[in-house]
């Protein structure tokens, strides 16, 4: 793989600028290929090796790249050496890169670019990854479907660079909401509904309390009550709280089963309402703690008494807040799980809470608070189903299912599938993911169905129908041993850009390890099944001599495993026939 001619490269500079190959690695990096013409393998980046004056010129840069270039000799891995625009080149021996490259891929499988030296060095870490984290005792909604999807690839991610990851669902289960409803529930609910229909009913009876609420002083007094009966411990208040929360657990569950992600802990605000109070005592013992005249508790974050650079930290009838809630979550985590790293996944609303969680942490003296990161992403504009605008995930879900399955209708080989609404499911939860990861995670976007499910365009659909129609190949001809593979009949434009890019796969997951951005391997593996597109046009195997037909399917079959397992970290199941 692209690891073992880095190194090549890198000995062969390390006696002419006098320089550790190991500081030279990151420096050398594969050429994005390009429609026009064919490129080098790898580029040397003169300015990040030389030690150059602010001052001089991109000429100057460029002379030292032809002395450089100069000095090197090709070998029998570097078969011509040019220059760049402030960068040395090298093509490396066509065969030796066919044969090293598809080797590489069958030998490492999963863990094709994984191995890279590019981790070399990186120690495994014990990483805490929150997300998903939905509202208890209400459906599901389309907006925590960005925290699931982005959290789940970031778990995937540092799972897959060899990381112990532990991923926690931190619900909402705790706040005044619950006194609304407790509340709601005694005034207009029914056991019966609940049972059949739990989130459903729930949902209802939060809508119509409000209402209530808004009109009737007595019912926003009662539910205040509630609350405080929970945060007391009161057991007939804390029976029906556990009741509502059972049964939303239960119906997440099967859309978290749908949506093909997992947890290892279920946790919550309620876990931490005894935690919280512990809290508010150490923040006091620490001096840090203020009272207002409305009788809250504050944090002081200006250390000058400024109130809008203050965070609340307890209400005035002494019940616990959000922020609370989190402070006593972290230490709990920290303590729990020893934790080199804890990332929160959420929207960017919550980026000043997590700021003031952070820095709260800092001022009780808590050092690991660095180690703590927000992830956080934009908002979905524009989703609506054919009923009207979208609230709840398991419409998404259906929808989606049932567009796919619609588009399917007109593919031969849909009517022969097993399970179509299992593969159209698959292919739809493919488009909305890709739809979502192509971006900026920080950005907003427009949501658009029909973009969403275009075959032939940079999207989910495009990935999966490249994925199974390699998997087609592959069930059609059957595929001999890589050692007997003539190299020389994978030398075309088509197979070289392919090879090219199989290259770069390692470069890619570096880059999203480091910003954790999943849009780098969506831009890769979208480009991946273009190049395949037209691969597939021009590089026939059937009919063709055996020699030819078994390297061009031992080509396809590493562009398919690559492929798999891309989609695989993004959090999409591939499909082998759609």
């Amino acid at each position: 793989m692209a690891c073992a001619f880095r190194r090549s490269i890198a000995s062969q500079l390390s006696r002419v600028l006098d320089l550790p190959p190991e500081n030279l690695i990151k420096s050398i990096s594969a050429v994005p290929i390009s429609k026009k013409e064919e490129v080098a393998d790898f580029q040397l980046s003169v300015h990040s090796v030389l030690e150059c004056n602010s001052g001089q010129s991109k000429p100057d840069i460029q002379v030292q790249a032809r002395r450089l270039a100069e000095k090197l000799k090709c070998d029998t891995v570097v078969s011509e050496i040019s220059t760049g625009p402030g960068t040395v080149n090298f093509k490396i021996n066509r065969e030796l890169l066919t044969k090293t490259v598809l080797q590489q891929v069958f030998e490492d499988g999963v863990n094709y670019g994984l191995k890279s030296e590019l981790f070399s060095g990186l120690p495994q870490k014990k990483v805490v990854v929150e997300f998903s984290s939905p509202n208890v005792a209400k459906k599901f909604h389309v907006g925590h479907l960005r925290s699931t999807i982005i959290g789940n690839f970031i778990a995937n991610l540092k799972e897959a660079l060899g990381h112990q990851v532990t991923r926690i669902n931190y619900f909402g289960d705790w706040g005044m909401q619950f006194g609304l409803l407790g509340t709601g529930f005694q005034l207009f609910g029914y056991e019966e509904k609940l049972h059949s229909n739990p989130l459903q009913h729930l949902f209802e009876v939060y809508v119509q309390v409000n209402k209530e609420a808004a009109d009737d002083e007595s019912v926003e007094k009662s539910a205040r009550e509630f609350f405080h009966q929970l945060e007391a411990g009161d057991e007939q208040a804390l029976s029906l709280w556990q009741k509502f929360r059972d049964l939303s657990i239960k119906e997440y569950v099967q859309i978290y089963k749908r949506l093909g992600v997992h947890f290892d802990e279920y946790s919550g605000e309620s876990f931490y309402r005894e935690k919280s109070r512990e809290v508010l005592r150490l923040l006091d013992k620490k001096g840090l703690l203020q009272r207002t005249k409305k009788g809250t508790a504050i944090v002081d974050l200006s250390g000058k008494g400024d109130p809008s650079l203050s965070c609340t930290v307890m209400r005035s009838d002494g019940t616990s807040l959000y922020a609370t809630r989190d402070l006593a979550a972290a230490i709990d985590r920290m303590n729990k799980y020893n934790f080199d790293s804890m990332i929160y996944v959420t929207d960017k609303g919550q980026q000043n809470h997590f700021q003031q969680v952070f820095q709260i942490l800092r001022l009780m003296g808590f050092e690991w608070a660095e180690r703590c990161r927000h992830i956080p992403f934009g908002v979905v504009q524009g989703m609506k189903t054919r009923r009207g605008d979208v609230t709840f995930l398991e419409d998404v879900i259906n929808e989606t299912r049932l567009r796919m399955l619609e588009n399917m209708t007109f593919s031969k080989t849909s009517k022969e599938l097993e399970n179509p609404h299992e593969t159209a499911e698959r292919v739809g939860l493919a488009a909305l993911i890709i739809q979502d990861f192509k971006g900026h995670l920080l950005s907003d976007y427009k949501f658009n169905w029909d973009r969403v499910f275009q075959s032939r365009g940079d999207t989910g659909v495009f990935l999966q129908y490249t994925h199974a129609r390699l998997s087609s190949l592959e069930a059609t001809f059957e595929c001999g041993h890589l050692r007997n593979i003539n190299a020389t009949c994978l030398q075309d434009p088509q197979s070289i850009s392919i090879l090219q890019h199989l290259l770069r796969y390692d470069e890619v997951l570096f880059k999203s390890s480091q910003d954790l951005q999943p849009r780098h391997i969506v831009s890769y593996l979208v480009t991946l099944s273009h190049l395949t597109a037209v691969a597939h046009k021009t590089l026939q195997i059937k009919g063709r001599l055996p020699e030819v037909a078994e390297a061009r399917l031992h080509l396809f079959k590493a562009v398919r495993s690559v492929l798999a397992n891309g989609m695989k970290l993004l959090g999409i199941t591939p499909v082998s026939r759609m």
